[in-house]
């Protein structure tokens, strides 16, 4: 009897035999921009798509797949979303100011950048008590929520995933108080960013208590997000990481696997090759998005000896570079290259490593999510694929060269 998507995503994570190697795609980083959604109506005249225009992700402008497109991609995951509360519409400008106090401006209505840090020029930690916070208890962000949960558990077979609050401990101070001056009190006045990072933290794991008396019975997977690499480095040294976030991070983790029974997925872009041995031992299961365009992250099949035994791997197909540019032999290539160097054993979610934005094709989106049906089952069968060495990135190497 075949598995239920649920009974095969716990296969892959414990490696014990999964079916096929689980497909993610929906969360609020790594679901579709309103545009390319609009882009890919036309081409599946047969569904009945009517989400263009209902955002998940404000920030990002990516919208709540419908149903219908998640089925015909055959999408392992379905993804319980807090609901924005709390926030603020802007009346100088395109632009919201969110639930943490931070302002937000529309660019031409492709996405919003932080336009501002409410906490700039506090200079004591009792600017820091006197800060409009958000309540963590509102019922508004999960309403509703446990009901869908538990519709889901009952009525499917699919992986349920509770979606990050839009909110991790350092990027939320970075943020607050503003990118440079916060990376400044971590060196100088450490006590200050301490004590920023536990109030923000605190009111994380409140809203983590309240989002899992809602859906926690029900729920496999719960999603994290905090930023710590760029293209080519981490934002901070390991040792600061380590000295004034990971204590933060190892907080977080521990309450939100403490309140349900959980695999907690943690989402970092960027280089952060030199962090994976601290996000383990901050207690994350699955690390998300292993952006394969950054520097150590290319060389899967290294991340998979190295670490694959204490920790899962989800993402890995780039929407930076590749998707958006690679031929369709090329990205067949690196499906299966990322398939054959993460899942041979399990412990592999593939997914876009972000979101699927409208600089990528749409035949590719519809291409990729074609190809991981074909290839995808147990045992994996990639070699004759592989063997055409259609790179995309080393056709992008070859071409810098010349």
């Amino acid at each position: 009897m075949a598995m239920t998507p649920r009974e095969n995503f716990k296969a892959a994570m414990d490696r014990s035999g999964p079916e096929w190697v689980p497909l993610d795609m929906g969360k609020h980083i790594g679901s579709i921009h309103k545009k390319h959604y609009a882009a890919l109506r036309p081409l599946l005249p047969d569904l009945d798509l009517r989400n263009e225009s209902v955002i998940l992700d404000r920030m990002a402008q990516t919208v709540v797949p419908d149903e219908a497109l998640l089925q015909h991609f055959n999408v392992d995951f379905r993804w319980l979303v807090p609901h924005w509360v709390q926030v603020k519409e802007r009346h100088d400008v395109d632009g919201y100011i969110d639930m943490w106090g931070v302002p937000y401006k529309g660019a031409d209505g492709d996405h919003y950048a932080v336009d501002g840090a409410p906490l700039k020029a506090a200079d004591s930690i009792a600017d820091i008590d006197a800060h409009d916070w958000p309540d963590p208890e509102d019922p508004a962000q999960f309403a509703g929520l446990g009901d869908r949960a538990r519709e889901l558990y009952e009525t499917t077979g699919y992986v349920i995933g509770a979606d990050a609050i839009k909110a991790g401990p350092l990027m939320s101070c970075l943020q607050i108080r503003g990118y440079e001056q916060f990376f400044v009190d971590m060196v100088v006045n450490p006590e200050f960013s301490d004590a920023l990072m536990q109030k923000v933290t605190d009111l994380i794991c409140r809203m983590w208590t309240r989002f899992m008396d809602e859906v926690g019975p029900y729920v496999q997977i719960a999603y994290v997000t905090d930023d710590l690499g760029t293209q080519t480095s981490l934002l901070l040294s390991p040792k600061l990481y380590r000295k004034r976030v990971k204590p933060f991070h190892t907080q977080l983790h521990e309450h939100i696997k403490g309140c349900a029974d959980v695999k907690l997925m943690m989402h970092t872009d960027g280089a952060v090759l030199p962090l994976i041995d601290d996000l383990i031992e901050t207690g994350a299961d699955i690390l998300n998005p292993v952006q394969t365009s950054t520097a150590g992250m290319g060389d899967t099949a290294a991340l998979k000896e190295r670490f694959g035994g204490r920790i899962a791997f989800h993402g890995a197909m780039d929407v930076q570079q590749m998707m958006p540019n690679a031929t369709r032999a090329e990205l067949k290539w690196e499906i299966a290259r990322r398939m054959k160097d993460l899942g041979p054993d399990g412990g592999y979610i593939i997914a876009p490593c972000h979101n699927i934005g409208h600089d990528i094709p749409p035949e590719n989106t519809l291409a990729f999510f074609g190809m991981v049906r074909e290839m995808g089952r147990y045992p994996l069968d990639l070699d004759a694929v592989l063997a055409s060495d259609a790179s995309y990135f080393e056709r992008l190497n070859r071409e810098g060269e010349a």
